[in-house]
This record gives C-alpha cells, structure tokens and sequence, in this order.
C-alpha cells in the first residue's frame, strides 16, 4: 500500500522560509517522478514544482521561479520543498503527489498527471 506524506508547513511572515518534506513508502520512489501542488480556498489545485525520479529534471510554477527549490533524497523516500522569500499568495494547503503514469525521467505537471497523494500541510504567510 502506497502511502504519501507532507510536514513543516507552518505560520511564517512575508519574506521567511519554510522546508516542506514529503516521505513516501509502498513504492519504488526513484522511479517515481514527484509533484509538489497547493490549494487555496476557492481556487484550484495548481502544480507548484515537481522532479524526475533522480532528480536530473525539475520544472517550476513561474510564480515559484527562483524562491522555490524542490529535491529528493531517494535513499530517504523523502521529497523536499524549499520555499524563500514567502509571499502572502503564497498560502495554500500544499500536497505532494507520486505519479505512476510516466517515464521516471518525466516531469509531470497536472495533478491529474499524479495517483498517490498526501493529505497536505499548511503554509500561511502574513503580511
């Protein structure tokens, strides 16, 4: 049984930073490409980052491009999102999601590109 999930969301000002961390178990997790995806109230799921299976290829929201760094410990099963510079637009309920669907040298952008999914964590940034 696969099982996906995030920690380290939190409460930070404008400007601070947060590490969210993602431990998938139940599954090959370098073959896995991995997605990071958030959600605010009344929006709707959007692709945050994601990365092949070792890591060689990540792709990038535009509003995330150069604050954000996503990686992977695959000796770990453990995903990771680096977030600067937070923004209040930044706030979200943030999942991580696995996709078996593609190639592990994929970056998948969609979430319905992905089949596991975390139950997310919380990032809020005030003003």
């Amino acid at each position: 049984q696969v099982q996906v999930a995030e920690s380290g969301g939190g409460l930070v000002q404008a400007g601070g930073s947060l590490r969210l961390s993602c431990t998938a178990s139940g599954l090959s997790f370098v073959d896995y490409p991995m997605g990071w995806f958030r959600q605010a109230p009344g929006k709707e799921r959007e692709g945050v980052s994601c990365i092949s299976g070792r890591g060689a290829f990540t792709y990038y929201t535009d509003s995330v491009k150069g604050r954000f760094t996503i990686s992977r410990d695959n000796a770990k099963n453990t995903l990771y999102l680096q977030m600067n510079s937070l923004k209040p637009e930044d706030t979200a309920m943030y999942y991580c999601a696995a996709s078996n669907r593609y190639t592990s040298y994929s970056t998948p952008r969609n979430p319905t590109d992905y089949e596991y999914w975390g139950q997310g964590t919380q990032v809020t940034v005030s003003s």
